[in-house]
């Protein structure tokens, strides 16, 4: 009897985002609005984590690209009511860097999920960051973010931060950044919480 509502969120894990029109609600730039074309075709697409070990040529020098093993780039966005946020704002704290938008189905399904592991892991230094790639800003985000309680840093984020990051294609896309600032993990499309759990614990130590 629940197979049907079953097989709905399944897809809605891996269909493509709302339409065009959905998504885009003011005059993007030409490379907004190609990134908002990019996104929506694949919001969703399938789920792809990557580690440490996935790429054994990188090196922490690297950086800038948003590769494992290297930096993450440095940022400065406003948050929901105008406040610049910049990365030194969570220096020496486990950081969990999620690409989305409120017009994304399996982004919106991860929300409630990163809420209950923000208050589980905020006492030993971890906080999630959600970077919105919503057309209409805070304006869109800020009643999505108050519908749902959510209970961690929301900024909005800009097409040069995507590129920085090795150019987001796919939302979500999420990055896990260690005490250290160096980028360990990346998973792309719907992750379970309990997948963020396993690469979230071994980070909990102080920094070295």
């Amino acid at each position: 009897m629940n197979q049907p509502r079953r097989d709905a969120r399944a897809a809605a894990r891996t269909a493509t985002a709302a339409s065009i029109s959905d998504t885009i609600v003011r005059p993007f730039a030409a490379g907004a609005l190609l990134l908002a074309l990019l996104l929506a075709a694949g919001c969703g697409g399938g789920a792809k984590t990557e580690s440490q070990g996935d790429q054994p040529g990188t090196t922490a020098d690297a950086g800038g690209k948003g590769e494992i093993g290297t930096t993450a780039p440095a940022f400065s966005l406003p948050d929901l009511e105008g406040k610049t946020v910049t990365n030194a704002d969570f220096a020496g704290k486990v950081v969990i860097l999620d690409f989305w938008a409120t017009w994304c189905p399996p982004c919106k399904e991860e929300i409630p999920h990163f809420v209950r592991l923000q208050s589980k892991y905020r006492a030993q230094g971890v906080e999630f960051v959600g970077l919105s790639l919503d057309a209409g800003g805070a304006k869109d985000v800020a009643p999505f973010a108050e519908e749902h309680n959510v209970n961690y840093t929301m900024l909005i984020a800009n097409d040069e931060l995507t590129k920085a990051y090795g150019g987001v294609q796919f939302i979500p896309t999420t990055f896990v950044v260690d005490r250290q600032g160096k980028i360990v993990k990346k998973f792309t499309g719907y992750t379970a919480p309990e997948v963020f759990e396993a690469a979230i614990e071994p980070l909990l130590g102080p920094a070295s």
